[in-house]
This record gives C-alpha cells, sequence and structure tokens, in this order.
C-alpha cells in the first residue's frame, strides 16, 4: 500500500533529508526555516516533521534532539523525492572513458581503476565482481504433460545437465477442454516452437527474452512462457560466486555511522571473508527489468538481508555483454548517503562496463 503524502509533507521530508545528509545531525524545523525556502513557518514545520515522525518516516534519536529519517523516510526520498541528474550520468563516463583504457588494459585492471574511481567520485565503498563466465546454454527444451492441467518444463544444457520445473497449465482462450492426446500434441508443437528459437541461449537470458515475435498461434502462451522460462531461469542457474573488488573503505569508515569498534570488524570481515554472501547480493537479478536496459537497485537499511550492511545502504546494477548479465557493480555506504549521485555513479558505471565488455571480448 503506497502512503500518500501532501506535497508539503514531501517537500519538508526531502528538505530534512538533505540537511541530514549533509551533516549527519538530528534537523530541527530551525535550520530548515533558515536553509531553505520552504515559504512556511517554523511551527509549521515542527507540526508536519510531527506527522512524518507518527508516519514512521521520521525519529527522534533523543527527545531534545531533532529528527532523523527512517529507512523508510529514505525509501520514499528515493522513489519518490529525488530525480537522479542525466548531466552527472554523462560526466561519470567521461572521467571513466578518459582514465580507463579497455584497448590497452587487461580486464581485471580495467575493473580496479573503475573501483577505484567510483569510490572517489561517490564517497562510498565500492564493489565490482569479476565478470561471469561460461554460463550454461540451451541445447534442447521440453514441455511434457504430467497430469490434468500440470506440466514439467525440462531443459537439458550443453553440458547435458538437465533442469526442470513444474508448472499449472493456462486454460484455453475460448474455455474448451481438450483431452490428454490433444494437449500433448499442442505442447509438442510449443516445444518445437521454443527449441526453433531458444537453442543456442544462455540459461541467463530466458528471464529476459523479448516475447513480441511469438507467432499468432502461441499468443495464448506467451505469459505462461515468459513466467515459466524466467522462474526456470532464477531457479536453475548459479553462476559461481567470483572475486569482488573492494575499494573506499578506508574513506567510509572516517564516517560517523562507523564510530562503534565492533561494527566495523563485522563489516570488514563480510567484505573480506564472506564475500560469497556479499556476491549473491549484489548479483542478484531482480523480477521485472526493461529489456536491455540495467536496472538499479536501491537496497536501504533494513531492507539488506546480510547483518553487518544493515545499517547501510547498498546501491548495485549489472554490467552485460549483449541482454546477459555477466558482472555487478555497486557502492556501499551509510544510509546517510548521497543517493541521487550514487544511483548516477552505479549507472552510468553499469552502462561503461558493459560497453567495455562487449568491445573487450567480440
Amino acid at each position: 500500500m503506497q502512503v500518500q503524502l501532501t506535497n508539503r509533507q514531501q517537500h519538508i521530508l526531502w528538505a530534512t533529508i538533505r540537511h541530514y545528509i549533509a551533516t549527519a545531525e538530528p534537523v530541527g524545523s530551525k535550520a530548515l526555516v533558515e536553509e531553505y525556502n520552504l515559504g512556511v513557518s517554523s511551527a509549521t514545520i515542527r507540526n508536519v516533521m510531527g506527522a512524518l515522525e507518527k508516519s514512521g518516516f521520521l525519529y527522534q534519536p533523543h527527545t531534545s534532539a531533532g529528527r532523523v529519517p527512517s529507512d523508510s523516510g529514505y525509501r520514499i526520498y528515493v522513489d519518490r523525492l529525488i530525480t537522479p541528474s542525466e548531466t552527472l550520468g554523462k560526466e561519470v563516463e567521461v572521467v571513466l572513458q578518459q582514465n580507463l583504457k579497455w584497448e590497452e588494459w587487461s580486464w581485471e585492471a580495467i575493473l580496479q581503476g573503475a573501483a577505484q574511481i567510483l569510490s572517489t567520485l561517490s564517497g562510498c565503498i565500492t564493489l565490482i565482481t569479476m565478470p561471469q563466465t561460461g554460463a550454461a546454454v540451451v541445447r534442447h527444451l521440453q514441455l511434457v504433460q504430467i497430469e490434468a492441467g500440470r506440466v514439467m518444463l525440462i531443459v537439458v544444457t550443453d553440458g547435458y545437465e538437465t533442469h526442470s520445473a513444474v508448472l499449472d497449465l493456462p486454460p484455453e482462450q475460448d474455455n474448451t477442454q481438450l483431452d490428454a492426446e490433444a494437449i500433448d500434441h499442442k505442447l509438442q508443437i510449443v516445444s518445437n516452437f521454443l527449441n526453433s528459437h531458444l537453442r543456442g541461449r544462455s540459461l541467463v537470458e530466458l528471464a529476459n527474452l523479448d516475447w513480441s515475435e511469438l507467432d499468432r498461434e502461441f499468443q495464448s502462451y506467451s505469459n505462461f512462457l515468459k513466467k515459466s522460462l524466467a522462474e526456470l531461469s532464477r531457479r536453475t542457474l548459479k553462476p559461481s560466486a567470483t572475486q569482488i573488488m573492494v575499494r573506499g573503505i578506508a574513506e567510509v569508515l572516517r564516517q560517523p555511522e562507523f564510530s562503534e569498534l565492533q561494527q566495523v570488524k563485522t563489516l570488514i570481515h563480510l567484505l573480506e571473508e564472506e564475500q560469497d554472501q556479499l556476491w549473491q547480493l549484489i548479483f542478484e537479478q531482480p523480477e521485472t527489468e526493461e529489456v536491455g536496459k540495467p536496472r538499479v537497485t536501491v537496497r536501504i537499511g533494513s531492507e539488506n538481508p546480510l547483518e553487518p550492511i544493515r545499517t547501510c545502504s547498498l546501491i548495485s546494477s549489472t554490467y552485460r555483454r549483449g541482454l546477459v548479465p555477466v558482472g555487478s557493480v555497486g557502492v556501499l555506504g551509510p544510509t546517510r548517503l548521497d543517493y541521487e549521485s550514487a544511483i548516477v555513479v552505479v549507472s552510468a558505471a553499469a552502462d561503461y562496463l558493459s560497453e567495455a565488455f562487449s568491445s573487450f571480448n567480440s
């Protein structure tokens, strides 16, 4: 359920978060009156901030202190109140192009250089994974009826590994009831069609296919097959964790959020000793995504499943070869970070690395 905020509430929430990001100090109404042209009195701002606190978007760390954004407040801020700058994105790409030479460097050197540049630009810890290699490719695909209304989708890869998923068959468009033999015949036709279109594609691609090319007779199966193959791809594709380039730890640890020694130890242990857990998180594919366009994922505070980073925000995207994700790039910092800039930096880096990787391996 989407929370409805008035324009005034949105504006004051935006100003509160901007001020807190800049100062790391709890925000009071007086500071907002002095530094932002909100067009309302200090008393009105206090009332609005109180309402935002009751809604869970702000909180008071101490009774006499000003307000601080909650994870929910940051989520509203990221989803509704900011617009990443296209100009900044182009500037980031120019910096990467000027400082990285994919025609001359090894791919590992390119990623190391990119990680260092991104940590400098974002002020965050930068995480870039080495690319995946040898993704499994579809050799054969078959739909088999196993009982009334249910079929099994079987995929055999080029390494002769078999993956399967049991699925509910969609009803006929005209609501006619087909007997088992007629269903088997139709499933064979669909299987032949899929083999002609999907043989030689990687399992990763199954989740991002363009179904606009389906023949008219298969339109009734379009959504069924799209969801089925995407689910099979997510369920069976188990990419191996690769090395993560980590840069910018020292800069981030100077932030006041990392003043507790134990918190720092657990974070560094995750970054250095438990990269497999972190790798699975930043390489995770979103359920829905525009074909061919890398999507930036923003996980704020408690949205992160890993305990050492539940007080941090992780912004990540994938870089690709064509439509196939091969690696990931992300930045990790306190929840009090410059989301507008960080989102742009990650998106621009993903675009640059996608172009570089495709050129490097062409």
